[in-house]
């Protein structure tokens, strides 16, 4: 049930977001015309050899930094800085906050959360918190299946746009781009765990 609950939310989340992250992805990193099938071909073996490479070492990483870096590092390959826009690869593309300022947030709202529940029945908080979980769960899905269907969906828009199927005018790619995507998320979600 729980799976199946995330696998909603992935998909749900095609109504909510808007396609920002697709378009920094297919048409916001790479100047227009550098992009070729061997550049987004490089990108993604980069990404998935990186992936790969710390997964099997236990190193937590980012796959989608692992595939901004892989277009980033293809495209470079092929002509060089030049071919980047600036705006997109510095400046739309973002880490998340350090890990340390996640400790210390965390540990914060731990605190808060024991403060507000003390002498508080123990039987009566589980009972809130199982409720506040299925929120949590259902937000979080939701996020995740925003950003990373959009990551695909950006790849195929760039793929397209490189083979002339779309242009970089368009400001959203083909439809049946976007529900494949969502429909994928939602479906590994539910298949793959």
């Amino acid at each position: 049930q729980a799976v199946a609950f995330a696998a909603f939310f992935n998909l749900v989340a095609i109504f909510i977001f808007e396609l920002k992250v697709a378009a920094t992805v297919g048409k916001g990193i790479v100047q227009p015309g550098v992009v070729d099938h061997y550049v987004v071909f490089g990108a993604l073996l980069g990404a998935i050899a990186w992936n790969v490479i710390t997964w099997w070492w236990g190193i937590p990483s980012s796959s989608s930094h692992a595939l901004i870096g892989g277009i980033v590092g293809a495209t470079m390959t092929k002509v060089g800085a030049g071919g980047l826009i600036g705006a997109g690869a510095g400046g739309n593309v973002r880490c998340g906050p350090p890990p340390t300022l996640g400790f210390v947030l965390g540990s914060l709202l731990m605190v808060i959360v024991a403060w507000i529940c003390r002498g508080v029945r123990p039987q009566r908080v589980d009972g809130i918190f199982r409720r506040l979980q299925l929120v949590s769960a259902g937000l979080y899905s939701l996020g995740h299946g925003g950003n990373d269907a959009q990551k695909t969906i950006g790849i195929i828009w760039m793929l397209l746009i490189a083979t002339g199927y779309a242009s970089t005018a368009d400001k959203m790619p083909p439809g049946w781009v976007i529900w494949v995507c969502y429909i994928a998320i939602a479906l590994g979600t539910m298949f793959g765990g």
